[in-house]
């Protein structure tokens, strides 16, 4: 088979299409020819050689897939061959083939295109996992998601809607703001010109958001604290704005409020499968139903994954950006 390879850590150009062995499924594993990818900012990092595989995981980048059940290695049940899968990676998406344990596994939703159930996978478990099954936003609640026209961004407007609460967004420029409040965001505050702690707290009457997402980190951490309401959540899933910063207590405990900070890619097996459960219990529904939609940007063939890459870096991008592969049929 043929995969996106980097022989050496560098810019988009490291990115080398290769023959490479063919995958052979384990032990609770399939084997996935694969249809489409999608890019993520982890594949950057890990292009860059900050971010490595966990152990016994693919070395190729892509942490989601979308294509058709081709083996079906020992102890697996449920799957068959020629099933229509799309799946939730530690790597390996960027190939014509991989192997996924059956944990990670979901049916495409019905009515879906294959190709672009490869935008679900990351970013429901990545959302659902953070902010309901840890930050337990509920009905009526406020949420703000920093990064509102990302993949992530999309998907979190468009579940929280889902369950009745409300959405705040940040993003650069009118564009994308005009794009998130097409997926139902309430408050749309631009990043560039406008402070979103202010902003929070004058569309909430100063009680502030009951639940943040951020990809930000350190540079938003103060802030994120000011912009929290008493018993609020603060959700940290990136770290595009750096990883140490300084975080006030005396803040945090006078609003009885809560950080948490998940990754998603090296959580044992285990986990990720209840994550992955959890999404095809409460997600796969409202896919199924037009209720909730995959955003995506563009579709470039996988052998292109660098141009994917360039688009990533460059944040000019709304939703997510696929590859196709090339074996597609």
């Amino acid at each position: 088979m043929h995969a996106i390879t980097i022989p050496e850590p560098g810019g988009p150009e490291a990115l080398v299409w290769a023959e490479v062995p063919d995958p052979v499924p384990g032990e609770g594993e399939v084997l996935v020819d694969v249809v489409s990818s999608a890019v993520n900012r982890a594949d950057v990092l890990q292009r860059q050689g900050f971010y490595n595989p966990p152990p016994g995981a693919s070395p190729y980048p892509g942490l989601e897939c979308a294509g058709r059940i081709s083996a079906i290695g020992p102890g697996v049940t449920g799957w068959s061959v020629g099933d229509e899968v799309c799946a939730l990676l530690a790597g390996g998406g960027y190939a014509e083939k991989v192997a996924v344990p059956v944990g990670q596994l979901l049916p495409v939703p019905a009515g879906l295109d294959l190709v672009l159930a490869a935008a679900l996978p990351e970013v429901t478990a990545t959302v659902w996992s953070n902010v309901f099954m840890v930050a337990h936003l509920r009905p009526a609640e406020t949420l703000l998601v920093h990064g509102g026209s990302s993949g992530i961004g999309t998907m979190a407007i468009q579940l929280a809607k889902a369950v009745g609460a409300r959405v705040a967004v940040t993003a650069g420029g009118p564009e994308k703001l005009a794009r998130c409040a097409e997926l139902g965001a309430d408050i749309l505050i631009d990043y560039r010109e406008q402070d979103f702690v202010e902003e929070v707290a004058a569309a909430t009457a100063g009680a502030g958001a009951d639940v943040i997402l951020d990809i930000i980190g350190a540079k938003y951490l103060d802030r994120n604290v000011q912009a929290l309401a008493v018993n609020g959540r603060l959700a940290i899933i990136g770290l595009q704005g750096g990883a140490k910063g300084e975080l006030n207590l005396g803040a945090l405990l006078a609003k009885r409020a809560a950080v948490t900070a998940t990754s998603l890619r090296g959580r044992p097996l285990a986990e990720k499968a209840a994550i992955v459960a959890a999404v095809r219990e409460h997600v796969w529904p409202l896919v199924a139903d037009g209720v909730v939609r995959p955003v995506v940007d563009r579709t470039l063939p996988m052998q292109d994954a660098a141009e994917g890459h360039r688009v990533m870096e460059s944040s000019t991008h709304i939703g997510k950006v696929l590859l196709r592969s090339p074996a597609a049929a």
